[in-house]
């Protein structure tokens, strides 16, 4: 059976798009990949890619020099979890108070590992997970 080597693309609605890229941009500091109307698309380590979505827009099939997009869409706020180093916890504690943005939670996970969450400008639960919080991670 062929095998899946990880998740690509992460997508994110969002109902203010410019709000949201500023706040990733912010908090991933670097620059979109790409930026339209419709997509802002950010290197999230490691090959991935988040992709925020304006929430209205995406639900239009979009067409593309090599074939049609089709409209896809979800509700409600999402969850996302970046892998972050166990050395960087700290520093990353410190951008978050940088950014003015709140731990909502901290987590402690019986393989060692440990998670921090807050919100995004939409309410999505971002978590920044160390090694130790799955078992292949």
């Amino acid at each position: 059976m062929p095998r899946i080597r990880r998740v690509l693309e992460t997508i994110l609605y969002c109902d203010g798009l410019d709000r949201a890229a500023g706040f990733y941009e912010a908090l991933l500091e670097c620059a979109p990949m790409l930026r339209t109307p419709r997509v802002v698309a950010f290197a999230s380590g490691e090959g991935t890619v988040l992709l925020l979505f304006d929430r209205a827009a995406a639900q239009t099939p979009q067409p593309s020099p090599g074939g049609m997009i089709p409209g896809h869409t979800g509700s409600g706020p999402a969850h996302i979890a970046f892998a972050i180093d166990r050395s960087e916890v700290a520093a990353w504690e410190q951008r978050l108070a940088e950014l003015g943005t709140g731990i909502e939670s901290r987590v402690h996970w019986e393989r060692g590992g440990e998670s921090l969450y807050f919100r995004d400008p939409d309410g999505h639960s971002v978590e920044l997970a160390t090694p130790g919080t799955w078992p292949c991670y």
